[in-house]
């Protein structure tokens, strides 16, 4: 249900109110922000602020956000509700950049107003100035889940822009979170101590992966490596080529970055072995984890991917699937026989044939998907309601189950 704020009223509740503004937009990719925020529902009420847009812009105006003093907010799920904000047209640039967190503020206090309520905690997912501004008593709390500083190319951002915005979260954040020891390291140069909260995986989803149909476009000669999520710069695509050259075939799941090797990918994708399926909903992954034997994560060895924890790795071994990733500082946290970390071309190839001999092995299926059960998103949500202080969940474990992923990758 989708109402304007004005209309929009809420019983004040006795649950905690956390108010979280995610990094990623809540129609994109489902990443860490947002799983977070769904298994923190079992603790708290939470409001989720998503990504603003112009309201010039198409988007906007299909949505109806014509005034960004009137946003739109709408449930999605029994204890969490989403703020869809709006900003000024060219809201990034050098001179209206500063008004975007003070418009942005001004309409969650309108939706806080309105829903009749207070929050206890105030989560900065994205860097956004959201910290320090929300009256006495609250938490302020800064979450990196990414180098915002070392991956600001990728977003297109100003570096020098994106380095002033979190120095002033830094400056006025309570608890400081970070997703790896390499960004807890990073903060800690910055003069904060930040607490490791890592990444987890939604294992209810992939419980029943085997009872699930497979995903009848893919016919791809076995064995097959597979990667799941967002193709660009990220990606060593000398790794795919690898891959395809030492007669593995490479099934190809999310949405394809167009500045990221556009000749070279065409390429690739064109091989009798190579199938892209592009962005799929996040209810589709079973399908097309069906025809992989061996998950892979082949990241560039970058100052942003050295501080990042992809979210990929676990999901395979969730899904009871190898897993080879390039030798990454979160591969050798999770510390685990069941991930083969290579980063040549010839030895990751080598290990995804290795891995693929084991690949349906049943003890070692079990043994995957148990690893993962030890990460999941729900020990992380517990996790972070600790350190906020909360009380053991009253909400019923199991409560929405796997079609709480209805997002896409």
């Amino acid at each position: 249900m989708t109402i304007g704020v004005r209309h929009f009223v809420d019983s004040v509740g006795t649950r905690p109110l956390v108010v979280l503004f995610g990094a990623n937009s809540w129609d994109g990719i489902l990443v860490n922000d947002r799983l977070l925020a769904i298994e923190l529902q079992r603790h708290c009420d939470v409001l989720f602020i998503d990504q603003h847009l112009s309201v010039l812009s198409e988007r906007a105006k299909e949505r109806g956000r014509l005034h960004a003093l009137w946003p739109e907010v709408e449930h999605v799920g029994p204890h969490l509700t989403l703020l869809r904000p709006v900003a000024l047209p060219a809201h990034t640039r050098r001179g209206v950049r500063h008004l975007t967190p003070r418009l942005l503020r001004v309409q969650v206090r309108r939706a806080l107003r309105a829903m009749g309520r207070q929050p206890q905690v105030v989560i900065d997912a994205r860097f956004g100035r959201m910290t320090g501004f929300w009256g006495r008593g609250v938490l302020n709390v800064m979450y990196a889940t990414d180098d915002a500083v070392a991956g600001a190319y990728l977003m297109g951002r100003d570096v020098s822009a994106v380095e002033e915005d979190e120095r002033e979260t830094l400056a006025h954040a309570d608890l400081v979170l970070a997703v790896s020891d390499t960004l807890v390291a990073r903060l800690a140069g910055l003069g904060r101590k930040a607490k490791l909260l890592a990444n987890g995986v939604p294992v209810e989803a992939y419980r029943d992966l085997d009872a699930m149909a497979p995903a009848p476009e893919v016919n791809l000669p076995h064995p097959v490596a597979g990667i799941i999520g967002y193709l660009s710069e990220r990606i060593d695509i000398e790794l795919l080529e690898a891959i395809v050259a030492a007669d593995l075939s490479l099934l190809l799941v999310g949405p394809h970055d167009p500045r990221f090797e556009p000749d070279r990918f065409a390429r690739l994708v064109s091989h009798p072995r190579v199938h892209y399926v592009g962005k799929q909903p996040f209810a589709r992954l079973p399908a097309y984890l069906h025809h992989i034997d061996v998950g892979i994560t082949p990241y560039t060895d970058s100052d942003f991917n050295r501080a990042s924890f992809p979210l990929k790795t676990l999901e395979y071994l969730a899904a009871g699937r190898p897993a080879v990733s390039t030798d990454l500082p979160a591969t050798r946290f999770l510390g685990t026989d069941l991930i083969h970390i290579a980063t040549s071309a010839e030895a990751f190839t080598a290990a995804v044939w290795k891995a693929s001999a084991e690949a349906h092995e049943p003890d070692r299926v079990v043994a995957r998907r148990a690893f993962a059960e030890l990460h999941s998103w729900r020990r992380r949500g517990d996790e972070l309601a600790a350190l906020l202080g909360f009380a053991p969940a009253d909400w019923p474990p199991g409560s929405g189950g796997a079609s709480r992923w209805g997002e896409h990758v």
